[in-house]
């Protein structure tokens, strides 16, 4: 089992910043890939940013250049920095963890976050 606790949403002016982060507790999360989805209002939940293990990362196309995201192994963190916000990522923002081992797939979800970029 891996517990994720999200925390640094908010309420933000176009252009401006956020940085989210993500403590996650549990067995072996250094084996984890962990990331960031977010789910707006009538659309499906999607990829936002994901660091693997071996500290592989990948970003979706609308936030290149935009976000960052970071992984402290020690910490058992992970965050994403978000800079030159749009109204248009405005949305409940999700840490992700998972793993995949020949038997099984293990997956695990925060609560959640609210991202509003609003003036």
């Amino acid at each position: 089992q891996v517990q994720l606790v999200e925390s640094g949403g908010g309420l933000v002016q176009p252009g401006g910043s956020l940085r989210l982060s993500c403590a996650a507790s549990g067995s072996i999360v250094r084996l984890y890939t962990m990331g960031w989805y977010r789910q707006a209002p009538g659309k499906q939940r999607e990829l936002v940013a994901t660091v693997t293990s071996g500290d592989n990362i990948n970003y979706a196309d609308v936030v290149k250049g935009r976000f960052a995201i970071s992984r402290d192994h020690a910490k058992n963190t992970v965050s994403l920095q978000m800079n030159s916000l749009k109204p248009e990522d405005t949305a409940v923002y999700y840490c992700n963890a998972q793993r995949s081992t020949l038997s099984r797939e293990y997956n695990y979800w925060g609560q959640g976050t609210q991202v509003t970029v609003s003036s």
